[in-house]
Order: C-alpha cells, then sequence, then structure tokens
C-alpha cells in the first residue's frame, strides 16, 4: 500500500526584522540632500527618506512627502527638478504622474523622489510597503517644515 502524507492549511508565521538602525543625512548623496531641501522650502509636510541600500537594487533611496493640493505638490517637483539641473546638473531619468499632481514620481536612478497629495500618499502607503527599510535621520531643521 502506498503511505500518504498528511496535509494542512496551516499557514506559517512570516516575522518582518524591522531595523533598530537609522541611516545619518550625512551619509547621503548630495542630489538626496539638495532634493529634500528643496521640498523642504516648498513647505512639503511629513517628509520620510527611506534607506533601501539593504532590500533593494533599484534604487538606493526614497524620500516621501506631502502637498496640500495639486499645485503644491507640482511646485515641490519643478523645484526639485530645476535645481538638481541648475546646482548639481543632476538628470532626472524619468518623471510620472505631474499632469495629475496626485502621485509625482522624480527618478534620479540612485534615489527616487515622491511628491504626493494627502489623499493619495494615505492610500497608497508607502511607509508601510517599506516597511523593512531603514528610516534617514532627517535634520532637526527640516522637521519643523515636514
Amino acid at each position: 500500500m502506498e503511505e500518504t502524507q498528511e496535509k494542512t492549511l496551516a499557514r506559517e508565521s512570516v516575522k518582518i526584522q524591522i531595523p533598530d538602525s537609522t541611516t545619518p543625512f550625512d551619509e547621503l548623496d548630495d542630489t538626496v540632500k539638495l532634493a529634500v531641501s528643496c521640498a523642504a522650502e516648498k513647505k512639503a509636510e511629513h517628509m520620510v527618506a527611506l534607506d533601501l541600500r539593504d532590500i533593494a537594487s533599484f534604487t538606493e533611496y526614497f524620500v516621501i512627502s506631502s502637498g496640500a493640493n495639486q499645485r503644491q505638490v507640482q511646485a515641490i517637483a519643478d523645484e526639485i527638478r530645476e535645481q538638481l539641473k541648475k546646482q548639481l546638473g543632476a538628470k532626472l531619468v524619468r518623471i510620472e504622474g505631474y499632469a495629475t499632481g496626485e502621485w509625482v514620481l522624480l527618478d534620479y536612478g540612485d534615489f527616487i523622489f515622491h511628491v504626493f497629495d494627502r489623499k493619495a500618499r494615505e492610500f497608497y502607503d508607502l511607509e508601510r510597503l517599506w516597511l523593512d527599510a531603514r528610516k534617514v535621520q532627517l535634520p532637526e531643521t527640516l522637521d519643523a517644515q515636514t
């Protein structure tokens, strides 16, 4: 007689280890620092930077911020694009979502800057999706504006 194996539908639990350490702001490339600064100048809200170097191969950092409305979202994106090109000669790889102004994605290769309106940021919740990424410690001078 054939032996039968018992199978169960029990789920195996998976634990996600959330890093305790943070990445210092000084460790970031000049382009990322300038982009964060530009967003803060345009009053970007709730800015968060995530260090993806240990968990992703397509980019090193995500910077996530919010604007109050479509105009502010576009103004933040415009300021980042203009100043990075003007001051550092940084070339944008691609931009998505600018026309609607709900979620503008600025891809610079080494980092991706996301500018959301408030509702879109809450809906997509990138911080939750990238929960296992280390946070970047943003300067306190920016915290007053974020």
